[in-house]
């Protein structure tokens, strides 16, 4: 049976196809829906949001020790935060086979930065996949769990966005059930104290011989001989893009197992055209591998390793052509840069922020970073999950040694939070820190579509859960001032904020109001009602100081010709920050709440 699925789609459906028993994920945009789309396999698979990725990947790795395949899904980034069981398990290799999937963004279409993570399988000395479209991202899914279990090895299957997201038709095999290998206690194997630590290394060595043999042979690395005297070595959705510009006027070399590289393969293929091209998104992976073992090769000398690539990239780079595309002039084109959206709880505690002077703000990832923007501008540094409160902790403290009298504000999600910012908080505590620390809590984890968390009480798979009780946790890690508010109440945030800056010692604020955008459980309708009502102007009373528009919200405009605000009824949600931002009380309700 054929479908149309995406990369993520396929991902999901290879490990049910493969006797998957257990899988777990955080959620990160290019790499989220692959653990959603396992979730709903109940029947057959335990699939589990963790707090990170650290902790996805260990417990992947248990349930592999354990006997059983295993699945942990993360974005690129995330591969950071697991990269300490990452290295000593590429050490200790698996008993049930265990696929770690990297989603890299090239282009940095929603992350802090473009790494090639498939860095990490070399420098982990464990097995890489690459597959370029959805029905390799299926059939490839399978592969790697034989090679991980045949070859004693975690396999890093790494995807891009362009393959996670694009759609193909995807021909669907069924479910191959694997018996749980019979636990048997391995010590020396699983115990990486440094006397067995030392003596793995070597044969970690030598699995890395048996899987460059198997790269040779396996059928994930092929060749395409055409009549042509251009090569061109390539993995990933790059092996579309080369074909779309050379189509039967070159041979390729098509790498989907691109850890250990086929090198023979690779020599044999080398030899036998004129020029040969290695075409490979972000960094030179395989063409520095390819140059240290004598291979002549044109790779980032002619192809950038900036951003996503695409066709006209490639021919412009290689052949010199410019594509023609629809010309369009560019100076009749409005910037739309992404916003907070309207009724978004973020937006009345970042616009009373705004307010506050001379404050550090230390921001964090996810929808909040949008209070960094015009007209907010309410946050200075974005780094990574969990680095707000431990930036803004150093900071502080740093200010404080050198006489400067500057406040720090550190601002995290709820789901942020539980990723890395509870260690961070815990520092603060423990070496009597001074900041100001904000947990919005939205009741999602939103910016990746609205997955759950432990604070949402529900699991992935839909069942009611323990809840975290923010306020229960900061005050048991040894924050003394706790405070909960509701962000769209101005005032209450105010209050909170000089309260806190009036405290000496580390505070803790808890912004609690559903993301706008939610759909509403039973307990978040019992706990905050729905709401019914709208704003709108009134034009006689509205003076044109555009103090509404400072709000940031994407349903307010100023109509220049009646120099008036107007609020678009389609959008407002009727959250109110604009009625109490209005001097002239020129901004009502329509309707109730």
């Amino acid at each position: 049976m054929k479908k149309f699925l995406t990369g993520n789609e396929a991902v999901a459906r290879g490990a049910y196809e493969s006797g998957v028993t257990y899988a777990a994920a955080y959620p990160g945009t290019p790499s989220t829906e692959i653990l959603e789309n396992i979730a709903l396999y109940k029947e057959d698979i335990v699939a589990e949001w963790a707090p990170n990725e650290k902790v996805a990947l260990e417990s992947a790795f248990g349930a592999s020790i354990a006997g059983a395949r295993s699945l942990a899904a993360m974005k690129h980034v995330g591969v950071n935060v697991a990269a300490d069981p990452l290295f000593t398990l590429g050490y200790t290799g698996v008993t049930g086979g265990l696929v770690l999937v990297s989603a890299d963004d090239p282009g940095c279409h929603s992350s802090q930065n473009e790494q090639d993570n498939r860095y990490y399988a070399k420098f982990a000395k464990m097995a890489c996949i690459e597959p370029s479209d959805s029905q390799e991202s299926l059939d490839f899914v399978k592969e790697a769990y034989r090679i991980s279990e045949e070859f004693d090895v975690a396999v890093l299957f790494r995807m891009t966005t362009r393959v996670c997201h694009s759609k193909g038709l995807v021909e669907e095999g069924v479910r191959e059930e694997f018996e749980i290998i019979p636990y048997v206690k391995q010590p020396k194997k699983y115990i990486v104290a440094p006397a067995n630590a030392r003596l793995l290394h070597p044969v970690v060595e030598d699995r890395l011989k048996k899987l460059e043999a198997y790269s040779n042979n396996t059928f994930l690395n092929r060749i395409e001989w055409n009549d042509s005297k251009i090569g061109i070595v390539t993995s990933g959705v790059a092996y579309t893009y080369a074909k779309e510009v050379f189509g039967d006027n070159a041979n390729y070399l098509k790498i989907g197992f691109s850890y250990p590289l086929p090198m023979d393969k690779i020599k044999e293929f080398a030899g036998r055209v004129e020029t040969l091209y290695v075409i490979e998104e972000l960094e030179p992976f395989m063409e520095e591998q390819m140059k240290v073992n004598g291979i002549q090769c044109i790779g980032k000398d002619k192809i950038p390793n900036v951003g996503e690539l695409n066709p006209d990239i490639i021919a412009h780079a290689l052949l010199g052509k410019e594509i023609e595309t629809v010309k369009v002039d560019e100076s009749k084109i409005v910037g739309r840069p992404p916003t907070l959206c309207a009724g978004c709880p973020h937006r009345g505690f970042f616009y009373q922020l705004s307010k506050k002077k001379n404050v550090m703000i230390t921001g964090d990832i996810g929808c909040y970073t949008l209070g960094s923007a015009e007209p907010l501008n309410a946050i200075d540094t974005v780094i990574c999950m969990g680095a707000s409160i431990s930036m803004g902790h150093g900071a502080q403290k740093a200010f404080a040694k050198n006489g400067v009298d500057i406040r720090v504000v550190s601002v995290i999600g709820d789901s942020t939070f539980m990723h890395t910012g509870i260690n961070s908080l815990i520092d603060v505590a423990y070496n009597k820190g001074n900041t100001v620390n904000v947990i919005l809590d939205n009741r999602i984890t939103a910016m990746t579509g609205h997955q759950q968390n432990p604070g949402t009480g529900f699991t992935v798979q839909g069942e009611p859960t323990n809840q975290i009780n923010f306020e229960n946790l900061v005050e048991a890690i040894g924050i003394k001032h706790v405070v909960t508010v509701n962000p769209l109440k101005l005032d209450e945030v105010d209050k909170a904020l000089e309260d806190a800056f009036n405290f000496d010692g580390p505070s803790v604020i808890i912004t609690r109001w559903p993301c706008a955008l939610k759909k509403y459980s039973q307990q978040d309708i019992e706990e905050f009602g729905p709401i019914s009502s709208k704003c709108h102007v009134v034009e006689d009373k509205c003076k044109g100081c555009r103090i509404c528009t400072k709000t940031g919200c994407p349903s307010i405009s100023f109509d220049v010709t009646k120099k008036k605000a107007f609020i678009d009824p389609n959008q407002c949600v009727g959250c109110e920050v604009c009625l109490q931002s209005c001097p002239f009380d020129a901004i009502e309700k329509v309707g109730e709440k």
